[in-house]
């Protein structure tokens, strides 16, 4: 049986191909090199830099001593979801195969990725400092849209934000419609970033709640948005502003003969991770939602 568990085992090394190609979000992904553990477990320690700025130059003592501290910031992981499947036994280990490939990628793409997306999404809309549209507005034309993404391109340049890795996410709508607007006008704006990424939606809200999966009504699990939460037409991020680190995705499988509950096979997901934003960097984020 210890074939079968390495067969299976073969697939979830390609799950990760899978997140990415369905993540709106994994471009956003830091450097895990940059990282590391904390003195608990569900903590990373981050590399914080701060200095000092220019003094005059005195000809006779020279130059004026300034400090350059790295600190080590402490982050808690603040997210850990997970589910567990039963599949009947199979015939052979091909066949079960074949349905855990199946079982896992749709997984991670039809509820794993678009509820981490949407997660990520909200928690770097709800935090504090960021910049944003001072009204709600919905976006009907593109030229709207271009002139929306116009002002906060100016915000983040006015605010001195690195213009390098800077990522529009914009739902497909709003896109399409910057898009329909003369070709050279429309290109001059989306041009200036890194990335552009489509983001459906269903993923983009300020809030979401997160479904527990036991409590009456929530036994499907999943996400929705939060009573509270407004549409977002379009989120500038520049990279360095944010913490995005998925530390530990487990996929797990227990063979019929293992399983003490019933005749098939068993497969857990756990997706476990960081998402924040650091605390001098909040500039680097601009968030446009709809009005109430």
């Amino acid at each position: 049986m210890a074939n079968s568990i390495a067969k299976f085992k073969a697939y979830i090394d390609l799950l990760d191909e899978v997140y990415k190609q369905a993540s709106c979000t994994a471009v956003l992904d830091g450097d895990k090199t940059l990282v590391r553990p904390g003195a608990n477990a569900n903590e990373i320690i981050v590399p914080k830099l701060s200095m000092d700025g220019l003094a005059d130059y005195n000809r006779n003592s020279g130059y004026v001593k300034g400090d350059v501290t790295l600190t080590m910031e402490t982050m808690t992981f603040d997210y850990d979801r997970g589910r567990k499947f039963d599949v009947d036994a199979m015939d052979n280990e091909e066949t079960a195969g074949v349905a855990f490939g199946k079982l896992s990628s749709e997984f991670v793409r039809t509820k794993t990725t678009p509820e981490l997306d949407a997660y990520r999404f909200a928690k770097y809309a709800g935090t504090t400092g960021i910049s944003k549209v001072a009204t709600g507005a919905t976006l009907s034309t593109g030229a709207d849209v271009l002139a929306a993404i116009v002002a906060a391109a100016t915000k983040l340049d006015e605010d001195e934000v690195d213009a390098d890795n800077r990522y529009l996410f914009i739902t497909p709508t709003l896109l399409n419609l910057a898009k329909n607007v003369d070709t050279t006008k429309s290109k001059a704006v989306l041009d200036d970033f890194a990335g552009i990424i489509k983001v459906p939606q269903s993923r983009f809200y300020t809030a979401i709640d997160l479904k527990d999966g036991t409590t009456s009504g929530e036994e499907a699990g999943g996400y929705a948005k939060a009573e509270a939460g407004l549409d977002i037409n379009f989120m500038i991020v520049q990279k360095s502003a944010v913490v995005q680190y998925p530390k530990h995705t487990v996929n797990k499988v227990v063979s019929p003969e293992e399983n003490q509950s019933s005749d098939g096979w068993m497969f857990f997901f756990r997706a476990y991770g960081l998402t924040d934003v650091y605390d001098n960097k909040v500039a680097g984020i601009y968030l446009h939602h709809k009005a109430t």
